[in-house]
């Protein structure tokens, strides 16, 4: 089996597809793939299924949706292996759990190629860091559980997967700035910076690659955009880093202009305190 959360939610058995139909199955299979191999809790999944009001009936019901996804996936690994659904969503005291190897899971790989990103800019090496990041993201599919109906559980779960993309996005092109390639990501990062007005770091990021490129007064333009959105949003000027990193670009600071000179964290820390 094979599922994908990084998208919309899709689980399939040799190209059959197990997702079920209704909502609420389909909440269920998002949570237990989440955490393959580990027990969801039924509290858990009562809450994530009827918040803080569930019905009398709430037991019942659940154990009804859990024999649709186990007859969905019995389905489709046909009668050659009786039983084999209830031992993949198998039933454990208090919970239930998917067993599943974690890398059937486009999460679990995604992590797993992140991991390996982070190891290898750790080692100095910007290259395969770069590479790794990317394969990372291009396994995404749209937003996270994009057809999941989101309970509390997952809502926290689907927020903390899209600022997982966002930050693994920073760590990419930091890598790739350290490359020397910020004239090929200005128009990545003008998107980027258009998605997300007020994010320090894509702009600080922005701001170095544009001078870096020769355009010194579109760095300090993508600055004054920024403090413009954060008065007029929150009441607050930039962060002291990237105060910083405007008065660089405005003294032409040598450390600017070579990627060897940057720090290896980020573009954001290049005038951190």
């Amino acid at each position: 089996m094979d599922i994908r959360l990084l998208g919309s939610l899709a689980a399939e058995v040799d190209g059959v597809s197990i997702v079920p139909s209704a909502g609420k199955p389909r909440q269920i299979l998002a949570l237990l793939a989440l955490e393959p191999g580990h027990i969801v809790p039924v509290a858990t999944l009562i809450e994530e299924l009827w918040e803080q009001a569930p019905p009398r009936s709430a037991m019942t019901t659940l154990q009804t949706y859990v024999l649709t996804l186990r007859r969905n996936l019995g389905t489709a690994m046909g009668p050659g292996v009786p039983g084999a659904a209830k031992e993949v969503i198998a039933t454990r005291h208090g919970g239930y759990l998917l067993q599943l190897p974690a890398d059937r899971i486009d999460t679990s790989r995604y992590e797993t190629l992140l991991a390996a990103g982070q190891d290898a800019a750790g080692q100095g090496d910007d290259e395969r860091c770069a590479s790794l990041l990317r394969q990372a993201l291009d396994m995404w599919q749209g937003e996270p559980l994009a057809d999941v109906p989101l309970g509390p559980v997952l809502a926290v779960e689907a927020l903390r997967l899209r600022e997982s993309r966002l930050v693994t996005v920073e760590r990419r092109i930091d890598a790739e700035m350290r490359l020397g390639r910020h004239g090929a990501l200005l128009g990545e990062l003008t998107e980027l910076t258009a998605r997300h007005p007020r994010h320090e770091g894509l702009h600080a990021q922005a701001m170095v690659a544009l001078y870096r490129s020769g355009r010194r007064a579109a760095a300090l333009e993508a600055y004054q955009r920024l403090r413009t959105r954060l008065v007029a949003d929150l009441g607050v000027e930039p962060s002291p880093q990237l105060s910083r990193l405007q008065r660089a670009v405005l003294t032409d600071d040598p450390v600017l202009e070579d990627p060897a000179q940057s720090r290896r964290d980020a573009a954001f820390g290049l005038y951190a305190a």
